[in-house]
């Protein structure tokens, strides 16, 4: 994580969660690739799914909070005003000559004894910079690493949720996992599934695995962060005189108002009904109108046509 994930939002580390929403959703319609044709546009819409992946979940944000970019790696039971203690004295020690000592009697750096407070750096840090300690690294003991992997959902199981069963290869053989994804999973969101990466060596942890979220191309919807668009087809009649059109919805048929006078292109919102947020408030449905004529005429509907181009003075050319 090279950059931090308020600063990637653009807000404030004590912003509440409608204010990481809100930005979420802002940058998500900016830098959506299907939108934002820049060549850095999908990554940015990468960092800024997993930052909102991260701060939008309670636990997640909790423990980003107390021991920033280490937050995935950092034993459960960890206190983090310890933590933060070793990690000053690691920083301290990695910039002395000499390094760290490996023993307690070295006249350079910091050994496992040199705190005086009870704080042992090694059983704190030794999971990440190779310390000996309980849970770290040390001869035959190596965490195993993290993977990451793609999987690709329909915008109806965006919606819904949905299980898969995923084939992952592995030094010993394949093996297959039954997934669970959640219902409101945008695209480009992480999933994490704890010790299913990389075996550790001796008794040291498995690593994670880390599902990517893509949402297939659809014929009929498109997404927009958690909104959806979909195109509403009308009847020049239903657009000049009012009327209520059902519409498809992932969650099922909704009535659309479409108001009297209505034109082509223009967008009537169905507020909530785009893909849910288990931790705030839905997307919404956007229902583009297109207004339609039959391809074919009936005679009498040819004379009702040919009567309203005699009696109409509108003029779809003229400046209003």
């Amino acid at each position: 994580m090279a950059r931090d994930f308020y600063e990637v939002l653009g807000v404030s580390r004590d912003a509440d969660p409608d204010d990481i929403q809100r930005a979420y959703r802002r940058l998500a319609r900016q830098n959506h690739p299907d939108v934002n044709k820049d060549s850095g546009a999908e990554e940015r819409f990468k960092d800024i799914a997993e930052a909102y992946d991260v701060l939008s979940d309670p636990e997640q944000r909790r423990r980003y909070d107390a021991f920033g970019e280490d937050f995935r790696r950092v034993p459960p039971e960890t206190d983090p005003a310890a933590w933060r203690q070793a990690r000053a004295y690691a920083d301290a020690g990695a910039g002395a000559r000499g390094g760290w000592s490996s023993g307690s009697g070295s006249s350079r750096g910091f050994g496992a004894g040199d705190f005086g407070d009870g704080v042992d750096i090694e059983d704190l840090l030794g999971g990440i910079f190779g310390g000996r300690g309980r849970g770290g690294w040390g001869p035959g003991r190596v965490p195993g690493s993290d993977h990451e992997a793609e999987v690709e959902v329909s915008v109806e199981e965006a919606y819904g949720g949905t299980e898969r069963s995923l084939t992952i290869n592995g030094p010993d053989g394949p093996r297959t996992l039954d997934v669970t994804i959640p219902a409101g999973v945008v695209d480009g969101q992480r999933i994490r599934l704890r010790g299913q990466g990389g075996q550790g060596s001796g008794s040291a942890a498995a690593g994670d695995l880390y599902l990517v979220v893509r949402i297939a191309d659809h014929p009929r919807y498109r997404v927009d962060g958690r909104d959806l668009h979909a195109l509403v087809p009308i009847a020049p009649w239903e657009a000049a005189l009012g009327a209520s059109v059902s519409v498809d919805t992932p969650g099922g048929v909704a009535a659309v108002k479409v108001p009297a006078g209505s034109s082509s292109h223009r967008r009537l919102r169905l507020r909530g009904r785009g893909l849910p947020d288990r931790h705030g408030k839905p997307g919404n449905f956007y229902a583009e109108l297109q207004i339609r004529v039959p391809g074919t005429l009936s005679a009498e509907e040819q004379r009702l046509f040919e009567e309203l181009a005699k009696t109409s003075t509108f003029d779809p050319r003229s400046r209003p």
